[in-house]
């Protein structure tokens, strides 16, 4: 549930087309293990890639991603260190209480950056923020959404 603070701020912010929110309440542990599960794997030892499809969860610390293909690309050395997950179809971000979801997202492990494009719509609580992209800076536990921003918020009590 957002504070009042938060929620005076997010009307203060309404009507612009980008808005600074708070996400995941607890900054993540973007140097935590990635574990991810899914019903297919392909991988491309040409291009150091691999390609996950069906049902896939990626974790980290307590940061969920979910979508139906998620590509992962290596950063050089091997695949010991991953670069970026590109996850397409479905996906959903959780992180603590709050949760996002978008056509597709694509998470910058290095810099702790998901990024969330086509039709993003964030809750918190019960409130909804909707707008075209969202970045979440899982270091900060902050997010930047924009495009045409419009949030639904619920007052206290309701």
């Amino acid at each position: 549930m957002l504070r009042p603070l938060s929620i005076a701020l997010l009307l203060a912010a309404a009507p612009a087309t980008a808005q600074n929110i708070a996400f995941g309440g607890v900054k993540a542990d973007t140097s935590a293990q990635v574990e991810v599960a899914a019903d297919s794997l392909s991988v491309n030892q040409s291009d150091g890639s691999a390609v996950f499809t069906g049902n896939v969860v990626i974790g980290q610390g307590d940061m969920r991603l979910s979508a139906e293909t998620v590509t992962v690309e290596y950063a050089e050395g091997g695949q010991n260190r991953i670069r970026s997950l590109h996850a397409t179809g479905s996906v959903t971000l959780v992180s603590g209480a709050d949760a996002a979801e978008a056509r597709e997202a694509v998470y910058d492990v290095e810099s702790g950056n998901v990024t969330l494009t086509g039709d993003v719509v964030m809750t918190q609580g019960r409130n909804a923020l909707t707008g075209d992209k969202m970045v979440v800076n899982l270091v900060s536990g902050t997010a930047q959404v924009d495009g045409r921003v419009r949030s639904v918020l619920q007052p206290e009590g309701n």
